[in-house]
């Protein structure tokens, strides 16, 4: 619980942001470590606190016939190798409340899928290992939503929440970011994060050779959200970075390519050091006068 309290607390110090970062699912252990190495030697250079990311099972894919990863046993030793080797904190994700004592072992943060914001049992599980947990506020859900799901968390005894902005559904195949979320998120008093990757996803909206259907994306548009995110000025940003996104067996038009992440990051520091996003603006209201 004090690490978890430690790192929480250097995350919510981030000047200008945190990063949680890394390949959408383990592909391999040989891959895993070598995005690990190169995510950490391009984001150290600026000073940012990382926190790498994969995922041991993606549960929620479009077909059932989709690359799901390792699965939970192989995941989390290789994820725990990355932990070692390259002394980084692990954020994953949980889809059962019964995977969440296994993985708070090896994971500093655990993360509940979008889907699964509103999941009490799932939640309180999470809470109960005493790991930091990001919750992504579900496509369906408005922002107001996410202070009862981060408030399941602190009731079940822990006080390491963070909240996750990653599109709204308004309609078929698509998502929209509304930046006004991330202002109205703040409303669960703990630090905000936007997945500028997950929020250009367009579910089920990529056609198939052969039949069927896989989640598409609008890869092109990630710089926009991001840029808008921490002119906002959120407290961290999400993102899934990729050697080789064409190739990626998991949301491939979603993945930032890895050779682009300096240039990404570089600009956005910029734009984060001259906003005043996390501070309210004083409005006066009273008459003007000459």
């Amino acid at each position: 619980m004090d690490s978890s309290v430690a790192l929480f607390n250097h995350l919510k110090a981030a000047d200008p942001f945190f990063l949680l970062a890394g390949p959408n699912v383990i592909e391999s252990e040989e891959h895993i470590l070598k995005l690990a190495k190169h995510t950490k030697a391009i984001v150290s250079k600026f000073g940012l606190p990382l926190v790498f990311k994969s995922s041991f099972d993606k549960a929620n894919r479009t077909s059932s016939k989709s690359f799901r990863g390792p699965g939970l046993e192989e995941g989390l030793k290789i994820l725990e190798k990355v932990k070692v080797a390259y002394d980084l904190p692990i954020v994953t994700d949980v889809h059962e409340s019964s995977q969440c004592e296994a993985v708070g072992r090896v994971a500093d943060i655990i993360q509940i899928p979008a889907f699964l914001c509103r999941q009490t049992d799932l939640l309180v599980a999470a809470a109960r290992t005493g790991k930091i947990i990001n919750i992504k506020k579900g496509q369906f859900c408005a922002s107001s939503v996410m202070v009862n799901s981060a408030e399941k968390i602190r009731l079940a005894g822990n006080q390491n929440v963070m909240v996750c902005e990653r599109g709204t559904m308004f309609g078929y195949n698509d998502l929209i970011v509304d930046p006004r979320n991330l202002e109205w998120m703040r409303e669960a008093n703990c630090p905000v994060i936007a997945d500028i990757t997950h929020s250009l996803q367009q579910p089920a909206g990529k056609k198939l050779e052969g039949g069927g259907v896989a989640s598409g994306g609008l890869r092109e548009l990630i710089p926009c959200i991001a840029r808008t995110a921490v002119a906002v000025g959120v407290d961290g940003l999400f993102m899934e970075v990729h050697d080789d996104p064409l190739n990626a067996p998991v949301d491939g038009p979603t993945q930032w390519p890895l050779r682009h992440l300096e240039e990404l990051l570089e600009e956005l520091i910029a734009i984060a050091r001259v906003t005043k996003g996390k501070k309210p603006f004083e409005i006066d209201l009273t008459p003007f006068r000459d």
